[in-house]
């Protein structure tokens, strides 16, 4: 209802979301999909008495006339909020029983609850308004990507098992005894069949399934993404689609900043010697140095770390700018948080002058003028500002560093929760070694094209192989993984022996892939970014539950629907299944 309906008589059905008696008016607003009306009934009226005692989130439809507000009722915040409906009649749709959560505020509530009576909660102004926000972010995206060209198809959802780094779901064949369907990690395999199958632009909104432990950026089980393919294409033709759609996206369903519309391209190897992490959030300004070589000088006196070093660690400091005149409980405080992570601990000092350069605080002590002036030099800190110190083997000292250069961040309020900071990771190795068996195993996807003149890979050292793989990444959050495919079955062969699958396991696990791109493959790649964590980020929601429809919960259960459940003996019997009780 609107200005113009002024004057007319109405029918309007809701659900009573709020109801306030003033003695001799009853006001009850009533809700829909749209928004809230307020409708109003005289004491005078018959159905007064009625509606005085019917339940919040009774379902009805009311008729009357629509009015102006009085000029001290009039409400700026909601689009009805200039008129209101004078009731004359009514009729109950659905009755409501006690109502197990609040539905007119938006306060926090026990999860439980709000998993198990999700329709209700989803009648809640927030999560409501963020999933008609992620329905149309989706039209969008559809939307766009027909504007650049890209044809939807959709891929199998039942296929089989492949290694995609994540366990799968399994679901088994009954016409198959014995055998198990995949429900689909990624349709990978199915959209680089696509492209050599002669369709050189595609894309879906897919449902991806992984038996992962959920996380506040994950669900566990299921999620959706925009997954893209293209032929004929390299790494720079994939960036530029991808830009221009998330710009626009962000910039269509966003008022906040856009750091950057074409996005940096940070090395793997440079992220996490820079932010300690491959997803960085560039909103923050500190960087990460190493300064492990100052170490073997004579006039550093820090013993703690300087055994350390000769025995493998590494040294990397954190620059706060100006923070002299912080208290001492500031850097104690940093210190102590570190520890309570597992670390042991963060040294730190503050840089003065008095004729020569000096260090202040617990480890000041250790660092000589020219010392002090070679970190100055390699971290460009200044006088005045401050360092904190870890040590620590590699993968451990990346770590702390990314949790305290966040933490640091935070503390000093250096993050600017008004922009989107977009940055590509690009550079990543193309295999890795498992630290527990020493084994060599792909690092990111096993179909990526590796770097360089193929013909003078050293693939006697696998681990300096870099890939066409790259990430995307925004304000500290991975949206997504793609790469350049390798499109060459010799070569395929070549990097899974690597991984210690010989060609009869290569032709087994991957026949379709592989017999397809034996008849003519075309230079392919691709990404698929996360519909549901871009979803979070224009909703500003920490957590992706509050983006998805019907989500489960930390262990994987939907409470609502009580799944997952137990099958009875016949289900189990045409499947050729038995249970092994424990």
């Amino acid at each position: 209802m609107r200005q113009k309906n002024i004057g007319n008589e109405v029918f309007l059905s809701g659900w009573i979301n709020k109801k306030r008696d003033h003695g001799n008016l009853l006001f009850i607003d009533l809700r829909d999909n749209y928004g809230v009306t307020q409708c109003i009934i005289d004491k005078d009226n018959s159905n007064f008495k009625k509606l005085e005692k019917i339940q919040l989130e009774t379902v009805i439809k009311v008729n009357g006339k629509v009015v102006n507000r009085t000029s001290d009722t009039i409400n700026k915040d909601i689009e009805t909020g200039d008129i209101e409906v004078v009731i004359e009649d009514y009729i109950i749709l659905g009755t409501c029983k006690e109502l197990p959560m609040p539905i007119f505020s938006d306060q926090e509530y026990a999860e439980e609850i709000r998993l198990k009576y999700r329709f209700l909660d989803l009648r809640r102004k927030k999560i409501h308004e963020n999933i008609i926000l992620r329905s149309k972010v989706i039209s969008f995206i559809r939307n766009e990507m027909s504007k650049l060209g890209f044809l939807e198809f959709q891929t199998p959802i039942l296929t089989s098992s492949s290694p995609e780094g994540a366990r799968d779901f399994l679901v088994p064949s009954r016409l198959n005894p014995g055998k198990f369907y995949a429900l689909p990690q990624a349709p990978q395999q199915f959209k680089q069949l696509i492209m050599v199958a002669g369709f050189d632009k595609y894309f879906q909104i897919a449902p991806c399934f992984r038996d992962e432990d959920a996380r506040a950026d994950r669900s566990p089980g299921e999620f959706y993404q925009l997954d893209l393919e293209m032929s004929f294409v390299e790494q720079e033709d994939v960036f530029k689609v991808v830009e221009k759609l998330l710009v626009n996206t962000f910039k269509e369903f966003s008022n906040k900043k856009l750091m950057f519309e074409k996005f940096p391209k940070i090395s793997y190897s440079n992220s996490l010697l820079k932010y300690g992490t491959d997803k960085p959030d560039l909103r923050n300004p500190l960087i990460i140095n190493d300064i492990t070589e100052i170490f073997s000088r004579e006039d550093v006196t820090f013993e703690i770390f300087k055994k350390l070093v000769k025995s493998g660690s590494k040294v990397r400091c954190i620059v706060t700018k100006n923070t002299k005149n912080k208290p001492r409980s500031f850097f104690d405080n940093i210190d102590k948080w570190a520890k309570e992570q597992g670390a042991s601990g963060l040294a730190y000092f503050t840089i003065e002058e008095d004729e020569k350069i000096l260090a202040k605080g617990p480890v000041g002590k250790f660092f000589s003028d020219k010392a002090l002036r070679e970190i100055m030099q390699k971290t460009d800190a200044k006088v005045g500002d401050s360092i904190f110190l870890a040590c620590s083997k590699q993968k451990e000292l990346e770590r702390i560093t990314s949790l305290a250069r966040d933490k640091i961040a935070k503390d000093l309020n250096l993050i600017d929760e008004n922009i989107f900071s977009f940055c590509w990771i690009v550079d990543y190795p193309m295999f890795e070694k498992d630290e527990q068996t020493n084994k060599i195993e792909f690092s990111h996807n096993p179909f990526s094209m590796p770097q360089g003149d193929i013909k003078s890979i050293n693939f006697k050292d696998p681990l300096n192989i870099l890939a066409y793989q790259y990430d995307i990444v925004c304000n500290g959050i991975e949206l997504s993984s793609g790469a350049i495919r390798n499109h060459i079955p010799e070569l395929m062969y070549k990097l899974f022996s690597i991984a210690g699958y010989d060609k009869k396991k290569v032709d087994t696990k991957f026949s379709g892939m592989i017999n397809a791109l034996s008849y003519g493959a075309p230079p392919h790649g691709g990404i698929a970014p996360g519909i549901d964590r871009i979803v979070m980020l224009l909703a500003n929601e920490k957590n992706i539950r509050e983006v998805t429809m019907f989500p489960m919960n930390q262990n994987a259960e939907d409470l609502m629907m009580n799944a997952p459940s137990e099958i009875n003996e016949k289900q189990l019997k045409e499947l050729n299944l038995s249970l092994k009780k424990k």
